[in-house]
């Protein structure tokens, strides 16, 4: 925990990731409950896999929007609130047997989720003046959550029952606590989010960069969301082993995501970002088939892979599109930090149908084309601001963004 002497930076930095891995605790929680509704309540592969796909597409269609909600008006108390709204979804989705209910609890959960991205990633970028490394930290916090997920429903869910689902509110609870103590500490407000905008309206934004960009998140995105909803009843399936197996390699997906975010944020100190995410997502091709080839125990090291090549470029995805659109961070961040995480839950019914069809093993098949679709939108692009005299790495492996060009402290 942070001490009196802890920078205010740090500190804050400190607080927001460990707030973003309570909020994010509960976008791993709706994929982990899949298996429970599958047992509990007989949902067929394409119902189980239409929860997820609640919790995801009202957040890949909201979040863009509060992001420019954000990019227009500082809501820093979109942070708590949108923590107890995302807790309260996953909270209420085990209660009562009603299909209907069900989707709508975990779609409180999507809208949580989505109102929570944009600004966070605002004030993270505000706190840490543009640096990739601090915000490789921040989603390091989200991704810690997604990790701590499966463990969490297993341990509540697996002993009680769908019924104990409340007792899964807490981290949100703590999360909130957490974001406020946050925003008073970074004092963030409107004339800090205003002296940002001015301060970044030199800017030029390059849509042609972002919206290739978009597009390879959007093909990571339906790899780790279907991989995500299956990956616990595929290892079930093809080891043969009990339930704890399938939620071993879950937690190996998700907690890969923690080296592979660090890894990122070093990385891009060394290289340019953009050549760190080409060649993540030509790891991830390869990760992807052993996962779906491979038999046996070695497809755990499969998993660990394919987790390290969708995480390393998961924070530069957001300092990429936050540079390539520096007079909307709020809209930027809200599609690559969001987009990233949730729009692939749109694909998810299509592989659940494909698997009630034939097998598991073949609906997971096509999840192999997906990261090499995005490399091939990565290969032309280049790091933002290159055409121009670059500006050489802050000490902490950070190119100057546009913000921390004009010296601008919140």
């Amino acid at each position: 925990m942070p001490t009196s002497k802890t920078p205010p930076r740090h500190r804050s930095v400190t607080l927001l990731s460990v707030g973003h891995g309570c909020v994010d605790i509960y976008q791993g929680a709706v994929a982990a409950l899949v298996p429970f509704f599958v047992s509990e309540r007989a949902y067929t592969y394409a119902a189980a896999s239409a929860v997820v796909l609640a919790a995801t597409l009202l957040s890949s269609v909201v979040q863009p929007l509060f992001g420019v909600f954000t990019d227009r008006w500082a809501l820093p108390w979109l942070l708590p609130v949108s923590t107890l709204a995302a807790g309260a979804g996953v909270a209420l989705s085990g209660l009562g047997g009603s299909y209907p209910l069900t989707l709508l609890a975990v779609a409180v959960t999507g809208i949580g989720v989505a109102a929570y991205h944009p600004e966070a990633a605002r004030v993270a970028r505000e706190v840490s003046h543009g640096s990739h490394t601090a915000m490789s930290w921040f989603s390091l916090g989200g991704n810690i959550g997604f990790a701590l997920a499966p463990l969490l429903v297993s341990a509540v869910v697996a002993t009680a029952g769908l019924r104990a689902s409340p007792l899964l509110a807490v981290p949100a609870l703590v999360g909130a606590v957490l974001c406020a103590t946050a925003l008073r500490s970074t004092r963030t407000s409107a004339t800090a989010a205003a002296a940002t905008r001015a301060a970044t309206a030199a800017g030029r934004d390059d849509w042609a960069s972002f919206t290739r960009l978009t597009g390879a998140i959007v093909c990571r995105s339906i790899v780790f969301v279907g991989l995500s909803t299956f990956l616990s009843l595929y290892v079930h399936q093809r080891t043969g082993a009990g339930s704890a197996a399938g939620t071993a390699a879950l937690f190996v997906l998700y907690l890969g995501g923690a080296v592979g975010t660090v890894a990122g944020g070093r990385l891009a100190a060394r290289y340019r970002r953009v050549t760190v995410v080409r060649w993540a997502y030509a790891l991830t091709v390869l990760a992807v088939a052993g996962v779906v080839f491979v038999p046996g125990p070695p497809l755990y090291v499969f998993v660990a892979l394919t987790s390290a090549g969708l995480y390393v470029p998961f924070s530069l995805h957001v300092t990429l599109g936050q540079d390539y659109l520096p007079r909307r961070v709020g809209t930027a961040s809200g599609v690559t930090l969001g987009l990233a995480v949730s729009v692939g839950g749109i694909a998810s019914p299509a592989i659940g149908a494909l698997a009630d069809a034939t097998s598991l093993h073949t609906a997971l098949m096509p999840l192999i084309a997906f990261p090499a679709v995005g490399w091939l939108l990565l290969r032309t692009l280049s790091e933002p601001g290159t055409p121009r005299a670059a500006a050489p790495p802050t000490p902490d492996g950070a190119r100057p963004t546009p913000a921390a060009d004009t010296g601008h402290r919140p």
